[in-house]
């Protein structure tokens, strides 16, 4: 069994801050790359930003120089660093990762069940 647990969402005003954690638990072997998704009311869920197990990030477009990513391997758990926000990046806030479970063999992705972030203007 593999959970993922968001943590840290909330209402914020616009222009401030707020840091989102997730954590992985279970029979996990390894992680891979993990990732922070967002789905806004009406829109498909997109990417926000990954980190693999060795630090390299990647991030969409919109958000580079707002959002920062990074992952502590030691506790399976990624941060998700959002200053300056706006309006429109309301939206549930998903985690992501992609990790072999049990004795390492078997690959899989898995979500966690998502944090709200509203940010009001």
């Amino acid at each position: 069994q593999v959970q993922l647990v968001e943590s840290g969402g909330g209402l914020v005003q616009a222009g401030g801050s707020l840091r989102l954690s997730c954590a992985a638990s279970g029979s996990i072997s390894s992680i891979n790359t993990m990732g922070w998704y967002r789905q806004a009311p009406g829109k498909q869920r997109g990417l926000v930003a990954t980190i693999t197990s060795g630090g390299s990030t990647n991030y969409a477009d919109s958000l580079k120089g707002r959002f920062s990513i990074s992952r502590d391997n030691a506790r399976m758990m990624i941060y998700l660093q959002m200053n300056s926000l706006r309006p429109e990046d309301t939206a549930v806030y998903y985690c992501n990762a992609d990790l072999f479970v049990a004795g390492g063999a078997l690959r899989r992705n898995y979500w966690g069940q998502g944090t709200q972030v509203t940010v009001s203007s």
